[in-house]
Order: structure tokens, then C-alpha cells, then sequence
């Protein structure tokens, strides 16, 4: 489609590209609060079930863990039927699982609808991103991105906030699946009558239907429609290529195992702050949920800086390296500020835990420690996309889908670690791990383009790592 055309989602006017993104991490923060929100109720939902801790945390774990199964789903399907049919068909069923959780009568049924849940609310994280990179050009999909990316972030952090006062203000654990009902039910009205198709291969499919009616000829199709492979050969080939992919190439795998970390603590620390502050501060749940903004907040100064200080210079690097992209290795830089911040939080974290020391010292390792996680999401979201360019969507499609096991399997062990190990010991642990993965992007940014070479999916190899010597200082470099 031509960049001129005014079906090519690239050509809308910028605010109208600019409300499509925001509906798009508005789809992902409703996804990712309801995958935290039954923090602030599990008392309650330990006394109405009578089931112990574990059981209890599953009904996070499993919700986390439908996103392992969604994405390879919503991502495929996506790409054949268009982006907003996905959208409406998986968030139609997901508010329909939001309703039994309100109605559950048992444990069984509790646990039940909310891996379902998870795995129809998976369609945000695999699809929202796809909309981004149809709506929006290379310069400008950094700054879109970078908002973006707080949604997922925001989500968990915000779910335990708000779930903890409906917990303590006397109503029933019901209306928090409710409130998720309602939430849902929203943004399906506002993805239904104002969210438009961006998938340009959709929109063509749908431009030659319209051709051939007006003008009864058939020699007007979309390649869409000429695809020949069978349905079994399509789900083979989307189900087994980015497992493939991360199987075949050690960058792809170390930069999965980075995040994964990462991701798995997040979800770790919705049993670690009830420790800290619960049973060491004597909070009551609501009071405890107000404990994690300072890990939003964070992430808003992260985003924040990556605007105002880091996108700048990527800028200037694109206009350095023109007529050739920026190297993937350039998108790095912020990742090596904070991969020694991550660490250290923990450190921050779990040596100020003790019940003895102001609760102001814990709180405020969250605010490194936010930024630092936004950081490393976009630097290495962004390294990935650009080394990998035509086969980005599957490798993407592997890291969610091990980074999801990994944060619906880190909150299944963590209240045991930090029960046995104290809240010191266990977070030196998490800290030591990290500082034991923390060279990855110091090793991608100085190595990475041999890497690249030698990838057999990375067709970026041949980029120039320096950018060009222009006319003008060939000649200075002469004289």
C-alpha cells in the first residue's frame, strides 16, 4: 500500500494514531491489572473456599499462565482475520470469564475461569504491539513505544492498590471480578466502535472484495487471499517457527532468560511486600497495596527519561547513520544503566526490610527499581525487533511465551523463600542472579554485531557498527 494512500494506517492524522495507541495500552493495563487484582482479596477468598496460601496464589499464577498459550493463538489468527476481530472475539469471551469468577461457587471453578481469563486476555500483549508497528514509521514508533510500554507495567502494580481497599472497606471479594467485568465490558464498547482495522494485508483483502463487486472482475485480489498453505502447514509452520527461532540463535535465548527474570519478579514481589509490610510493618492490605506504586512511579520517571534524554540521541544516531538504519546495538545504551540498578534495588530492598528500620527505606527501592525494569523492557524489546526485522513477531511469540512461565511459576515459590530464607537473604539471592545476568546487554552491545552475522535469522549483519563518513568530512579528514 502506498504511504500516500489514505487507507494506509501510516497516513492518518497523528491524533487520531495518537488515540488508537493510547486504546491500545488501555487494552493491555485492563489485561495486566486483572491478572494482579485478586491480591487485595485472598484472605477472603481463603476464608469463603477454605484453601491454603498455595492455592491462593494460583489464582494469579494461573491467569499468568494463560498468557503462555494466548499468544500463540491471538498472534497467528491475527494475521489472517485483521487485528480488531481479535480484539472483540477474545475480549467478548474474557468478560464472559470475569463473570463466572464473580459467580464461582467453588474453588475449582474460581481457578478454572481464571486461566481462561488469562488466555483471552493474552490477545492485548501479542496484538496491541502489531498495532503500534502498523500505525506508526520508524521515527516515531520509539516515543509511541515508550508510553506503551508503561501499560503492561502499570497494570500489576495498580491491581493490588486497588483490590487492597475493596478488601479492607467491608464489600464482598465479588465485586473486584466484578469491577474487572466492568472494565472489560468498556473497553469491548470502545474497541467495537472506535477502533479501526490497521493490518494493511486485511485492508487490502477488503479493498478487492469491494473492487470486485463494483466492478464484477475477479482479476482484482489481495495476497492475502492467494495464500496456498493448508490450514495444518500454517499451524505448523506459526506454532513451531519461534521456538525454532529461539532454539537456533544464543542471543535470542540469553535476552529471553534476562527477561524472563525480570518478569518473574514482578510477580514474585506480590508475596514478598505482604511479608515486608504486612507481617514486619504491620499494614493492613490496603495500606500494602499502596506499596507498590512506588514501582509505577518508577516506571513513569523511566519513561520519562527515555524521552527527554535517550530517544534524543537515538535520533541523532539515525540521522548519523542515514541512508542505513542504526545499528540494533545502539538501542542497548540505556540497558547499561539499568542492569546495576536492577540489581541493586534488591540489595536496597532487602537489607532495609527489617521491622526495625522506617518502611520509607523498602518503599523507596521500588523507584530504582521501576525504572529500572522500563529500561530494560524497552532496550531490549526494541534490540530484538531490529536485529530480527521479518522473523521479530516469533521471536517475540517465544519470549512472551517463556517470560509468562516464568512470572506464573516465580509467585508459586516465593512466600516459602522469603518465610525460610528471610526477606534479606531472599532478596541477596534474587540480587546475586541478577547481578549474574547483568553483563547480557554489556556482551550484546560490544559483541552483538558478530552475532548478527553469524544469525541465520538476523538479516541485519551486514549493517555498517560506525556511521558513514560524509562528503564533507572526507574532505576535513584529507586537509
Amino acid at each position: 500500500m502506498h504511504p500516500d494512500d489514505p487507507d494506509n494506517p501510516k497516513s492518518w492524522s497523528r491524533p487520531y494514531r495518537w488515540y488508537i495507541t493510547m486504546l491500545s495500552a488501555l487494552l493491555v493495563l485492563n489485561a495486566t491489572f486483572a491478572s494482579s487484582a485478586p491480591e487485595g482479596i485472598i484472605p477472603d477468598l481463603m476464608e469463603q473456599f477454605h484453601f491454603g496460601q498455595e492455592v491462593a496464589t494460583l489464582t494469579i499464577a494461573l491467569f499468568v499462565a494463560g498468557y503462555c498459550v494466548g499468544p500463540l493463538l491471538w498472534g497467528p489468527l491475527s494475521e489472517q482475520i485483521g487485528r480488531k476481530p481479535v480484539f472483540l472475539l477474545s475480549f467478548f469471551v474474557y468478560t464472559g470469564f470475569q463473570v463466572g469468577c464473580a459467580l464461582s461457587p467453588n474453588t475449582a471453578s474460581i481457578l478454572i475461569f481464571r486461566f481462561l481469563g488469562g488466555t483471552f486476555a493474552a490477545a492485548p500483549l501479542s496484538n496491541s504491539g502489531a498495532v503500534m508497528s502498523d500505525i506508526w514509521d520508524a521515527d516515531t514508533r520509539g516515543k509511541a513505544l515508550a508510553l506503551f510500554t508503561l501499560a503492561p507495567f502499570a497494570g500489576p502494580t495498580l491491581g493490588p492498590t486497588v483490590s487492597g481497599f475493596m478488601g479492607v472497606s467491608g464489600v464482598s471479594w465479588r465485586w473486584v471480578f466484578w469491577l474487572l467485568t466492568m472494565f472489560a465490558g468498556a473497553c469491548l464498547i470502545l474497541t467495537f466502535f472506535t477502533l479501526p482495522e490497521t493490518f494493511v494485508p486485511v485492508l487490502l483483502v477488503k479493498r478487492a472484495k469491494k473492487l470486485r463487486k463494483e466492478t464484477g472482475d475477479d482479476r482484482y485480489w489481495a495476497p492475502l487471499e492467494r495464500s496456498t498453505m493448508t490450514i495444518g502447514q500454517r499451524l505448523r509452520h506459526v506454532l513451531g517457527r519461534p521456538f525454532v527461532v529461539l532454539a537456533r540463535e544464543p542471543m535470542l535465548i540469553a535476552i529471553t532468560l534476562y527477561m524472563s527474570f525480570i518478569y518473574g519478579c514482578i510477580y514474585l514481589l506480590f508475596e514478598a511486600y505482604p511479608i515486608v509490610f504486612t507481617e514486619g510493618h504491620h499494614f493492613n492490605i490496603g495500606i500494602t497495596g499502596l506499596t507498590f506504586l512506588p514501582i509505577f512511579i518508577g516506571g513513569v520517571l523511566g519513561v520519562a527519561a527515555y524521552l527527554a534524554f535517550f530517544n534524543p540521541r537515538y535520533e541523532r544516531a539515525m540521522a548519523a547513520f542515514a541512508p542505513h538504519p542504526v545499528p540494533p546495538e545502539y538501542r542497548l545504551e540505556l540497558c547499561l544503566w539499568a542492569a546495576p540498578m536492577f540489581a541493586l534495588s534488591f540489595f536496597w530492598f532487602g537489607w532495609t526490610s527489617y521491622p526495625s528500620i522506617s518502611y520509607w527505606a523498602p518503599l523507596a527501592a521500588g523507584i530504582p527499581l521501576g525504572t529500572s525494569i522500563i529500561f530494560l523492557f524497552l532496550g531490549l524489546f526494541n534490540y530484538v525487533i531490529d536485529a530480527y526485522l521479518f522473523v521479530a513477531a516469533s521471536a517475540l511469540s517465544s519470549m512472551t511465551v517463556v517470560r509468562s512461565l516464568f512470572g506464573a511459576g516465580f509467585p508459586l515459590f516465593a512466600t516459602q523463600m522469603f518465610d525460610t530464607l528471610n526477606p534479606r537473604w531472599a532478596s541477596t539471592l534474587l540480587g546475586c542472579i541478577a547481578i549474574v545476568l547483568g553483563p547480557i546487554p554489556f556482551i550484546l552491545r560490544a559483541y552483538g554485531h558478530h552475532l548478527r552475522r553469524n544469525s541465520k535469522y538476523s538479516p541485519t549483519g551486514h549493517l555498517p557498527t560506525k556511521p558513514p563518513v560524509r562528503d564533507g568530512e572526507k574532505g576535513a579528514q584529507a586537509a
